[in-house]
């Protein structure tokens, strides 16, 4: 290695860093309806700089991303060895609801943007078989109303979302609020409503193309 190549080497990689840095704040601000050039401007380096180094939105967002969605799993995980189901179940969803509302970009891939991510894939697969096993278990244990299915905590989670991304400059706070009112709901009592036909797991992808803002093909910057 010549003394040429190696600063040139170490200014590729800083470009790298503050690429994947800028990406995690544009990205946790804007959603996936961020661009590249959102993302170039705020790390200070050209277009083609980025495209250099992260292809697609898919190679930037499974780097920027990677360590919240692992979170996301390991939180899911978590939650089956609080003592009661209804225990882990909702700190599962508090977790993940105050996980989205500090960053749109999580919780528009969480919530079903339609991007191509393996890791996030791997991600789901690990965490749709723990709430299931939540579910089952609540239903069990009488702390969970019979009617609830695992295909309504997505719908749930962009309910308090969309509540705390609308809030920020007002009430930052005031998602909890919600959550919370949508908890007591999940819990089941004499005189609960009939919640009329359950969604299925096509449904709730239908909805998250309609509802979600970020919404991007795959390959799409």
């Amino acid at each position: 290695m010549t003394d040429v190549e190696r600063p040139l080497r170490r200014d590729a990689e800083l470009n790298r860093q503050r690429i994947i840095e800028a990406a995690r704040v544009v990205y946790a601000e804007r959603g996936l309806a961020a661009t590249f050039d959102d993302i170039a401007h705020r790390a200070g380096v050209g277009i083609g700089t980025v495209y250099r180094r992260f292809p697609t939105k898919e190679a930037l967002l499974e780097v920027a991303l990677e360590e919240l969605l692992e979170r996301h799993a390991r939180s899911a995980e978590e939650a089956l060895r609080a003592p009661t189901a209804w225990a882990g179940l909702t700190a599962f969803l508090r977790e993940a609801a105050e996980m989205h509302a500090a960053d749109r970009g999580l919780r528009d891939i969480a919530l079903g943007a339609e991007i191509d991510l393996r890791h996030f894939t791997r991600m789901r697969d690990r965490v749709l078989p723990v709430l299931e096993q939540l579910i089952d278990r609540a239903h069990a244990e009488g702390s969970l109303r019979p009617d609830v299915t695992v295909e309504d905590l997505p719908l749930v989670m962009m309910m308090v979302s969309e509540v705390a991304h609308h809030s920020q400059a007002i009430r930052p706070d005031i998602y909890g609020r919600y959550l919370q009112l949508l908890l007591d709901g999940l819990r089941p009592a004499p005189d609960n409503g009939a919640l009329g036909q359950p969604l299925t797991s096509d449904d709730v992808e239908a909805l998250a193309r309609e509802w979600m803002p970020g919404r991007h093909r795959a390959s799409r910057a």
